[in-house]
């Protein structure tokens, strides 16, 4: 079956700009592998100049008099922190982290690609529709809020691990036994 060199000429029309569509999904997704990197590395950086000297100033100031007074205060404040940690911190930074891998999942799936491939070889009209249908575009004129969706999962994500840091380390004077001096009188009820 042959073609008219009109039919040739959107088809081809049609092909670049199926092309440039798809390089502009690459480009935002390499935008967003980018802004993931400096979000890890500004959580790297506040763990490293914030948390850092919080847990060696608890440590100083908590721990290491509760080694003094005794094995029975150690074991409590060990099993506080690591239930603070279990509770607190363990679920924010893998809920985080579990987000992040979703996200480039679902940008590096062959599916995807192929889908959009095929799309684009038949089409911008049939490969709208049947991308719409799909549910793996959405026509814009100018590019979609992924980037911003993109964006603010990683400032959530970084919240939430600062967040975790804070409360795991905040001080709660509840959970430290105090030293009791055996030659103090017992006050009178």
């Amino acid at each position: 079956m042959e073609l008219s060199r009109k039919r040739q000429r959107e088809l081809k029309k049609l092909r670049r700009q199926a092309g440039d569509v798809w390089d502009e999904q690459r480009e935002v997704l390499e935008r967003a592998a980018s802004i993931l990197r400096d979000a890890s590395r500004q959580a790297a950086s506040v763990a490293r100049e914030d948390v850092a000297p919080r847990v060696r100033d608890t440590y100083e100031k908590r721990i290491v008099p509760g080694v003094e007074a005794g094995v029975g205060s150690v074991r409590h404040a060990a099993s506080a922190t690591r239930d603070r940690f279990v509770d607190d911190v363990m679920p924010a930074v893998t809920g985080a982290i579990g987000s992040a891998i979703a996200v480039l999942d679902v940008a590096r799936d062959k599916r995807l690609r192929d889908a959009i491939r095929q799309v684009s070889a038949s089409g911008r009209d049939l490969a709208t529709r049947a991308g719409q249908k799909v549910g793996l575009i959405e026509v814009k004129p100018s590019p979609g809020p992924g980037r911003y969706i993109l964006i603010g999962l990683g400032v959530v994500a970084t919240a939430a691990i600062a967040y975790a840091a804070w409360q795991t380390l905040r001080a709660d004077d509840d959970l430290w036994v105090e030293e009791v001096d055996p030659d103090a009188e017992a006050p009178a009820v």
